[in-house]
């Protein structure tokens, strides 16, 4: 049997945390393709703008891009994804394949979002842009028994977040569940878009917004305080608004004492904040004093092409890095499933029917 400090240091294999039950709530559909998906999509539709053709080289080719530390330069990979997402069917089939990776690595709940204005270079609606991918995840919940949400991102440097708002609550029946902002921070604040997200207040729906990613702590606190956001995208600069002496919060300003206090869900992707520049690397991640000052954190993938990364991944990462046993990924699942934006009853049936007796089984069967 492993010793407590075994459980919690290192001992936990990525075969244990694969099995683990996970539940993923910031993950972007456009950022998430397999590479030979791109490569036989990009054939479909004749789209000849990738450097190889080779799903291996391809996959490198990505991450690469991805890892430089600069979140303009990040993004520069999803001109190559959305240019072969451009039809019903590929959206479909990007969003089943999501559904079956997602079984393959534990995933018993995932929120994905994209961005439909992204999609129409080849006259694609964007009701049909989202129908589609509703029609792949719909589909794989049928084959695979993840459950699902989707999530409309409006984008920052665009006017047109108003459209998508109301895009989202025309579709809040068939399996949409928020809308998100996304896109480059620096310039766009939040508050540009306040109209988008009272229009979605008034329907009591749901907002979670990026913040706080390539922009200071200002862009969080108008994410919550303009926008009225149930959850915040990444939050890593919610770390300036605390005093830090040896890895503790020695004082919190009255923003991240807000955040505590309101249970504000944080969704927090170890890798890819790295690759964007947005923290040095994993150990400086403020993730380790938000856990530790018990903030409501959850662990997510963002990109996973991009990122070249899992949720056994991001798990593994916060496990080696930070100390976490299999008591506090137990935990942060449960609070990333009270944190999702479907129903309170469907909420409780995952935490009561998955989640715990999945760890449970974890338990028995490493001995934990």
């Amino acid at each position: 049997m492993l010793t407590t400090q075994e459980a919690r240091f290192g001992a936990l294999s990525e075969e244990m945390l694969r099995e683990s039950p996970k539940v993923l709530l910031h993950d972007h559909l456009d950022g998430g393709l397999r590479p030979s998906t791109v490569i036989a999509l990009a054939k479909e539709c004749g789209y000849d703008g990738l450097p190889t053709d080779d799903p291996q080289e391809l996959g490198e080719w990505f991450f690469r891009g991805a890892n430089k530390g600069s979140l303009p330069e990040y993004l520069e990979g999803f001109a190559h994804t959305c240019a072969v997402m451009q039809t019903a069917s590929a959206l479909e089939r990007v969003s089943y394949e999501m559904m079956e990776d997602m079984k393959n690595d534990g995933v018993v709940y995932v929120e994905t979002r994209f961005a439909p204005v992204f999609h129409t270079d080849r006259g694609l609606h964007w009701h049909d842009a989202v129908a589609a991918v509703l029609a792949g995840l719909e589909r794989g919940k049928r084959d695979f028994g993840v459950g699902y949400g989707l999530i409309l991102c409006a984008m920052r440097n665009q006017q047109k977040s108003l459209e998508v708002a109301e895009l989202a609550v025309d579709f809040r029946e068939r399996g949409v569940v928020g809308l998100d902002l996304a896109g480059e921070e620096g310039g766009y604040p939040p508050k540009k878009h306040v109209d988008a997200f009272h229009y979605i207040q008034r329907h009591n729906f749901n907002i979670t917004i990026h913040a706080g990613e390539a922009f200071g702590k200002e862009s969080i606190w108008q994410a919550i305080q303009w926008c009225g956001a149930h959850r915040i995208g990444h939050a890593t600069r919610l770390i300036d608004d605390m005093t830090i002496k040896d890895g503790r919060a020695v004082t919190m300003g009255y923003l991240s004492q807000y955040v505590l206090d309101k249970r504000i869900p944080l969704e927090i992707c170890l890798s890819s904040n790295v690759h964007t520049g947005a923290c040095k690397d994993i150990a400086s991640h403020p993730f380790g004093v938000y856990h530790h000052h018990r903030f409501r954190v959850t662990l997510n993938t963002d990109d996973r092409l991009m990122s070249n990364t899992t949720m056994t991944k991001e798990y593994k990462l916060a496990c080696d890095v930070f100390g976490l046993g299999i008591n506090d990924l137990e935990k942060i699942a449960i609070n990333s499933m009270k944190s999702a934006f479907i129903p309170y009853k469907e909420r409780i049936d995952i935490i009561y029917e998955l989640i715990k007796p999945g760890y449970h089984r974890v338990r028995k069967k490493y001995d934990l």
